[in-house]
């Protein structure tokens, strides 16, 4: 009897009125009522996915003191640097408001630190070189909790303006201006905006006011088609971060996937190409999967700087270059990541044994521009808080990965006595420790973290099923009409239908046993329809033809060879029995 590997909870049911009103299929009606959406305006807003959800960029508290400051910056032709983070978040922000200045006139260059040299975020050594050469800095995807580092800024007579979206710190920085839209007393109402996000208001900002003065080269007329130009940066940043894709977000990520499928940048093209991504047919698990890892590979494996050379070049032959070089890098992370996963699982076998509710992967031979991933990967597969270190001889860097029941940047502010610098998000955050804190640091930690579960007697993901389907509801037009969600990403998957009492007629396994396809059967007056489970091969000596199923999943088309067929795409199984014993809430 095959078990799911997670708790099933079927949505409750939409009122019969709203299902009505709607005016859509009644299971996207359904999936649009799950998504918080209880009225037909609020499902029809949803769909048109109107801009003028987007908010004006001075609701982003400081934007005013910010523009200001540029404005003067760029009218008295003083150096501008924009101070990035080496991950494609942080990239694409960097690309975004240099070009953005640029094209407003004024004279700007970037800074990414180097990973395994600097470390995350603002460090006192590129500042004491920056204040030489800069008269403003102004972050991007960093700097919220760089309080001592900004007035050492500030005192070498280098104006800063911080631009983050990070968790905000008990005390903002000292700079001229902080522009994030967590912090408590910012009137926006969308706190979720990824670091290009908000950098992409900023530019909105800067290019609008700029066009107005009368020293301005710049007219009116093209600050529209500067904006829309810089969205498919917007688009790449703030999946590859896996913001939410709702309200503002979801509508700069729509507009950003259109310009990404006809971006005319040389670099962005030839990396689609090498990552198998047509052009026109990007979209957001393209980025995902397929893009970012890319990007984040340059500030991984060597140094961020060459992905933004790769996003900022008109040269082909110098994009192909760098495009090259990244394909190597991602190819070389790939390797070095396996190799890390097989020692960081090795170290937990013991902590698993014991029921540890954190798992901690520390090594001197873990880079740490893979720490990360590592971590990603343990909390995917055990569901549990990851903690993965890189240890140094003075200074050790780690990265944790959280699930829902632990918010782990949070945690770590609880422990932050004992670090040199931290910060992150509610399921992803990273830190410095000195190295000879490193036990009491941990040991710290795992009692934070297990004071925060200690309410949890059992700890499993869940999934949650939109609506019932049969075989026959899973056609053409259903996925017409799950379309209107798109973008889907995060925050705004793709629905989950339960799909009962299928026979299996054909169980096989694929990529190399990894994988498990299958030819389910509805039954009389039902179809045929085939269905892929990803990271299940090892079922198919589980399933004999006939068995009766239930299947979690979501309707899929299987692009190969120019054919587009309709499959299933498993998220989880489990046979018809154990359902019958089961009540879903």
């Amino acid at each position: 009897m095959i078990q799911p590997t997670k708790t099933w909870r079927l949505a409750a049911a939409a009122p019969a009125a709203f299902v009505e009103q709607a005016l859509v299929h009644p299971i996207l009606a359904q999936a649009l009522y799950n998504r918080g959406l209880h009225s037909a305006a609020e499902a029809a807003a949803f769909l048109a996915i109107d801009d003028a959800v987007v908010e004006n960029p001075y609701r982003l508290r400081d934007m005013t003191p910010a523009v200001q400051r540029i404005l003067r910056a760029i009218e008295q032709g003083e150096v501008i640097c924009v101070y990035g983070d080496f991950d494609a978040d942080g990239v694409t922000s960097t690309v975004l408001l240099v070009k953005a200045l640029q094209a407003a006139g004024a004279r700007v260059g970037p800074y990414i630190p180097n990973r395994v040299d600097e470390g995350y975020g603002l460090n006192m050594e590129a500042i004491d070189k920056l204040a030489r050469q800069a008269r403003l800095m102004i972050t991007v995807d960093c700097g919220i909790r760089a309080v001592a580092e900004v007035q050492h800024a500030m005192e070498l007579g280098l104006d800063v303006i911080i631009t983050d979206h990070h968790s905000v710190g008990a005390i903002l920085p000292p700079a001229l201006a902080v522009i994030n839209p967590r912090r408590a007393d910012c009137p926006s109402r969308f706190e979720r905006l990824a670091g290009v996000g908000v950098a992409y208001r900023l530019a909105q900002a800067v290019l609008r006011a700029a066009a107005q003065q009368p020293w301005s080269r710049l007219a009116t007329a093209d600050v529209p088609e500067i904006e829309e130009e810089l969205l498919d940066l917007v688009a790449i940043g703030t999946v590859a971060d896996m913001m939410p894709l709702q309200l503002e977000n979801r509508s700069l990520v729509r507009r950003g996937l259109a310009q990404l499928n006809r971006t005319q940048r040389p670099g962005l093209e030839l990396l689609m190409q090498k990552a198998g991504v047509s052009k026109g047919h990007a979209d957001t698990a393209a980025i995902s999967f397929r893009i970012a890892p890319r990007i984040n590979a340059a500030g991984r494996m060597a140094h961020a700087k060459l992905a933004y050379d790769l996003l900022r070049t008109d040269d082909v032959a110098e994009a192909y270059s760098h495009a090259e070089r990244l394909e190597t890098l991602n190819q070389a992370r790939r390797e070095l990541t396996v190799k890390a996963e097989a020692e960081a699982e090795a170290q937990i076998a013991a902590q698993l044994a014991d029921n540890t509710r954190m798992l901690l992967a520390s090594s001197r031979d873990f880079q740490s521009g893979i720490v990360g991933l590592v971590a990603g990967k343990l909390t995917d597969r055990f569901y549990l808080p990851a903690v993965v270190i890189e240890e140094g001889e003075s200074e050790s860097r780690g990265s944790a990965r959280s699930i829902p029941e632990v918010d782990i940047s949070a945690a770590l502010d609880q422990v932050s006595h004992l670090l040199v610098r931290h910060g992150g998000h509610q399921g992803a955050a990273g830190f410095t420790v000195a190295t000879e804190r490193l036990p009491e640091f941990t040991i710290a930690l795992q009692e934070t973290v297990d004071a925060i579960l200690a309410k949890y007697d059992e700890l499993r993901p869940e999934l949650i099923l939109d609506a019932t389907a049969h075989l026959d509801e899973l056609n053409w037009g259903l996925v017409e009409q799950f379309a209107r969600l798109e973008p889907t990403g995060r925050g705004n998957e793709s629905p989950v239908l339960l799909i009962p009492d299928v026979r299996v007629r054909e169980a096989r396994s694929v990529g190399g046993g990894k994988h498990l396809k299958l030819i389910l059967d509805g039954g009389p007056g039902q179809p045929v329809m085939d269905a892929i489970a990803f990271g299940l091969g090892d079922l198919v000596h589980e399933l004999p033809q006939n068995t009766l199923i239930d299947v979690a999943g979501e309707l899929n088309v299987n692009e190969w060879n120019g054919r587009r067929n309709l499959q299933i795409l498993v998220k989880d199984l489990r046979t018809a029995e154990e359902a019958k014993n089961r009540s879903d809430d």
